[in-house]
């Protein structure tokens, strides 16, 4: 009862940004996003009785019962498991994240995914794509959508008990071979605000928070999903810039307020649109985190890229692509 898998990051280009059911992470809202290529976790999971308690290992540090790490995300997302397949044993998890972790780069997304899908090999459990992603979202609502490649669309459902809120692929990688993203990392630190608690808030107090989920969010959606059948770079990279503004208007007008932006991230921010006037094809959006990720085509990457490392707030600079969903890989960390 030993497996691993192998999941991607996802960014979204329509935001996630509140929960309707904390329990079972059904969304406020639908979201659209791509699957980086990549930004990757790596997780092995073992079941066996010699394991007296869960053991979890991220990037090297320890986690047990008793810690917020374990007790909030991982032993919430076992106890799921441990109910659906009657399986008590216990286990040892190991997952380790080749780009920052707790930094608003989508890290969850990629863990929970990846640990979802070696749990359903290591159990034998036999769930497709769609039933995975509704597993991967018990973990972290967003990493429901990384269990796909290319182009994701997570349904928010309708249904109570959260049988319909499932993330679809839209299209491949291969749909847009040209489309990238320059991440800008302003920082490695954790953030102060996990976006978890940061959605609460926004929810609970907000009074712009109706509006962002019955009126912007659903015509979003519609708008971006025609731009990138079409592949229609200015309409998705215009749509997705403006959504990203709005998510982070209704953080900013919760009480207290939420800002996830550091000085380097509104510093590129004027960038990419003094860029944009000067005739180059670029446009942003940001998480629940100070990163900036820049959205542009192939053309543009390198030159962007290369603007962006004159930043002296810049920690690091990734260049990405529509990437892979979740997979099973016969390499082991343990």
């Amino acid at each position: 009862m030993k497996a691993s898998a192998i999941a991607n990051a996802n960014i979204a280009l329509v935001k996630y940004w509140g929960k309707r059911n904390k329990e079972l992470m059904l969304p406020q809202t639908g979201s659209v996003s791509m699957t980086t290529d990549g930004l990757q976790s790596h997780t092995t999971v073992e079941f066996d009785l010699k394991y007296p308690e869960d053991i979890l290992v991220v990037n090297g540090k320890e986690y047990n019962k008793g810690d917020e790490e374990y007790d909030d995300y991982v032993g919430k997302f076992l106890s799921v498991v441990r109910e659906i397949t009657g399986n008590q044993t216990r286990c040892k998890i190991v997952s380790n994240n080749n780009f920052p972790t707790a930094a608003g780069l989508a890290s969850s997304a990629a863990g929970f995914a990846a640990l979802a899908t070696a749990v359903n090999e290591a159990l034998g459990m036999g769930l497709d794509k769609e039933q995975l992603s509704m597993l991967a979202r018990r973990g972290s609502g967003s990493a429901t959508r990384s269990i796909h490649s290319g182009f994701v669309e997570w349904h928010k459902g309708e249904e109570d008990d959260g049988s319909d809120c499932m993330a679809k692929q839209l299209f491949t990688p291969e749909h847009w071979p040209e489309f990238r993203m320059v991440i800008a990392v302003t920082t490695k630190n954790d953030k102060k605000i996990k976006s978890r608690a940061g959605m609460a808030k926004t929810v609970e107090n907000c009074p712009y928070y109706s509006v962002w989920r019955d009126e912007i969010v659903p015509r979003d959606i519609v708008t971006i999903k025609k731009a990138i059948a079409e592949r229609d770079f200015r309409t998705l990279g215009e749509t997705a810039e403006l959504n990203c503004l709005k998510m982070h208007a209704t953080a900013m007008t919760t009480n207290p307020p939420i800002i996830y932006w550091n000085a380097g991230t509104i510093d590129i921010m004027h960038a990419v649109m003094d860029w944009r006037d000067e005739g180059m094809q670029c446009y942003f959006t940001i998480d629940g985190g100070p990163q900036v990720k820049i959205l542009c085509l192939e053309k543009d990457a390198l030159e962007i890229a290369n603007r962006v490392k004159q930043f002296p707030n810049v920690e690091d600079i990734i260049i990405t692509k529509p990437g892979k969903g979740a997979m099973v890989t016969d390499e082991h960390i343990f």
